[in-house]
C-alpha cells in the first residue's frame, strides 16, 4: 500500500512538472497575477507556483516596501491609503514589463481600472477564491495588515470581500484557495492556466 502511494504521489509530481513547462511555454513573455484578498495566499502559493514553472516571483507589496523604504503598514500611517495605491499602481506596472514571472499583487490592486488594463495587457489574472472564515483565520493574528486595525475587523473584512468580489470576478481565471496543501493548489493553478491558454482565450 506505501509503495503505491508512493508511485501515486511521484506519478502527480511529474505530471505536475510536466503541465508547468508547458504552461511556461504557452506564457511567452507574459505574466501569471495572482490576485484575491489578503490571507488568500498568493504569496505563498505564488513562490510555489513560481518554482513548479521556474519562473521569477514577484510580491508586489515587498517591491513597494523596498521601493519606500518602509513598511506597508509604515506608509499607511504616515502617508495613507491613496500614496500607498498610487505607488502601488506604479510598481505593479514596471514588475509587468519584466515578465515572464508570477506576480503576487496586494488585495485592493486589481479594484483600479488602469492596473486591471495593464494585467490584462501583460498577463493572465488569477483569483485566488477564499471563504470569509478562511481569510479571517489565516489574517487575525498578524500585524501586517493595516486595513484591519479597527474594532471588529471580521466585519469589516466581510465587508471588503463583498465589494471587491465583483471586481476580482473579471480575472481571468478563478481558483478556490482553500485548507489543502500548496502543492493542491498549484495544480489547481497550473491546469487552469493552462486551459485558458490552450483554448486561445488568453493569446
Amino acid at each position: 500500500m506505501l509503495q503505491t502511494e508512493g508511485k501515486k504521489e511521484t506519478n502527480a509530481e511529474e505530471g505536475l512538472e510536466a503541465a508547468g513547462r508547458r504552461v511556461a511555454a504557452l506564457l511567452g513573455g507574459r505574466n501569471i497575477v495572482l490576485v484575491g484578498m489578503m490571507g488568500a495566499g498568493k504569496t505563498s502559493v505564488g513562490r510555489r507556483l513560481a518554482a513548479t514553472l521556474n519562473l521569477p516571483f514577484l510580491d508586489a507589496d515587498h517591491e513597494i516596501e523596498t521601493a519606500a523604504n518602509l513598511s506597508v503598514p509604515e506608509i499607511f500611517e504616515q502617508y495613507g491609503e491613496a500614496y500607498f495605491r498610487d505607488g502601488e499602481k506604479k510598481v505593479i506596472r514596471r514588475l509587468l514589463q519584466s515578465g515572464p514571472a508570477v506576480l503576487a499583487t496586494g488585495g485592493g490592486a486589481f479594484e483600479d481600472e488602469e492596473t486591471r488594463a495593464a494585467i490584462t495587457e501583460r498577463g493572465i489574472s488569477v483569483w485566488l477564491k477564499a471563504d470569509l472564515d478562511v481569510l479571517y483565520e489565516r489574517v487575525r493574528r498578524k500585524a501586517n495588515r493595516p486595513l484591519l486595525n479597527r474594532p471588529d475587523p471580521k466585519a469589516f473584512l466581510r465587508e471588503l470581500l463583498a465589494r471587491r468580489e465583483p471586481t476580482y470576478g473579471l480575472a481571468d481565471v478563478t481558483v478556490r484557495s482553500r485548507e489543502a496543501p500548496h502543492q493542491a493548489l498549484v495544480a489547481d493553478i497550473v491546469a487552469a492556466v493552462e486551459e485558458r491558454l490552450t483554448a486561445g482565450e488568453g493569446r
